[in-house]
């Protein structure tokens, strides 16, 4: 019998139809409690606080998608940090230069996670734990004490909303090309986190070596004897999850316009990067899952802190709901898991 094509979606997409459903109903009663709820200054001020973890979440979407995890991703994210405090500043040149060498330091980070696993034959538990220590490490060298100085205009254009990027650049008649009006309040966060994935995540999930990702994740032994490109595909993995690490960072350097190599603030985002994943309806079995999907659980953990604020709740509490909420979200994962995999998937 044949299927609407919405229900066969809704079949296959289960745990990202029903992150979305949660976001939708979360944010929709925020917006409901929050005294200037539904205004373009709130939606500026929620992107910017979900713009960084939504990039090191889809860093950590990609090693999950293959069955491990990467326990750098925060370190490597701390360390970009630092170093965009201290070049993201200086002539239009100069800033776009030390935004390259800040992306190309995170890639380049992701790339020795991919060698050592690879030609290592490390587990990526193992090897990406010992990574973030030298990142942190590196960081302390970087920035010894939280500061730094990136540059006004910057900040100010991409922590605001469209109209303010075009006043700051004098671009589209200073914001107020008739063109423009109907985009003019959305948060430039969001639009720049939706151009990265449009540009990057999207091709590569599309590519032979973003299918062979998930063909690692759902059976390795099988996507070996297919032969696909098994190496390849962790290489560039892990390469991808630097870069995604290395954009949250500097973000974070250009929304806070400096640098703090906080070790504390590097687990933190490590952890918060693995409860969007599952929230995101991603399994940590590999194989099934995205980093869209992870946007939407990002999203989900900012709106559970949002509530913090506009119910006064004690801030001392949210570990202990993260904690649970993480929980929770990770026992409905292993429930969906043991009724779509066979029972030797459940030895791997």
């Amino acid at each position: 019998m044949h299927q609407p094509a919405w229900k066969r979606w809704l079949q296959q997409n289960l745990g990202f139809a029903s992150a979305l459903l949660l976001l939708a109903v979360i944010y929709l009663v925020y917006n409901m409690l929050h005294p200037r709820g539904f205004s373009s200054a709130v939606a500026v001020q929620n992107a910017n606080e979900t713009a960084a973890i939504a990039f090191v979440a889809m860093a950590q979407t990609i090693p999950v998608l293959m069955g491990g995890l990467d326990l750098s991703i925060g370190a490597v994210m701390t360390l970009t940090n630092c170093i965009a405090s201290e070049l993201v500043n200086g002539s239009p040149t100069e800033i776009v230069f030390g935004m390259i060498v800040t992306l190309l330091s995170g890639t380049a980070f992701g790339l020795a996670n991919g060698l050592i696993v690879v030609y290592g034959r490390i587990q990526p538990i193992i090897a990406t734990l010992a990574t973030g220590a030298i990142a942190i490490g590196l960081a302390l060298i970087v920035r010894p004490k939280p500061g730094g100085d990136v540059d006004g205009d910057l900040g100010w254009a991409l922590t605001n909303s469209v109209w303010d990027f075009a006043d700051t650049y004098g671009l589209a008649d200073g914001g107020d090309a008739w063109w423009l009006r109907p985009f003019a309040d959305i948060p430039v966060p969001l639009v720049v986190v939706l151009m990265v994935t449009a540009l990057v995540w999207v091709p590569f999930r599309r590519s032979v070596t973003g299918r062979t990702v998930y063909a690692i994740g759902s059976a390795e032994g099988a996507a070996f004897m297919s032969g696909l490109p098994i190496a390849r595909a962790k290489i560039a993995a892990f390469t991808l999850a630097g870069f995604f690490a290395a954009c949250g960072g500097l973000y974070l350097a250009i929304q806070t316009s400096s640098g703090n190599a906080d070790l504390q603030q590097a687990g933190a985002y490590t952890l918060n990067s693995i409860a969007a994943v599952v929230l995101g309806g991603t399994s940590l079995l590999g194989g099934i899952g995205g980093a869209v999907a992870s946007l939407v659980g990002a999203a989900i953990l900012r709106v559970i802190s949002f509530y913090f604020r506009i119910l006064d709740i004690d801030p001392l509490l949210q570990p202990l709901i993260e904690g649970l909420v993480l929980l929770t979200a990770v026992s409905f994962g292993a429930i969906r898991t043991l009724r779509v995999k066979n029972k030797l998937d459940l030895f791997r």
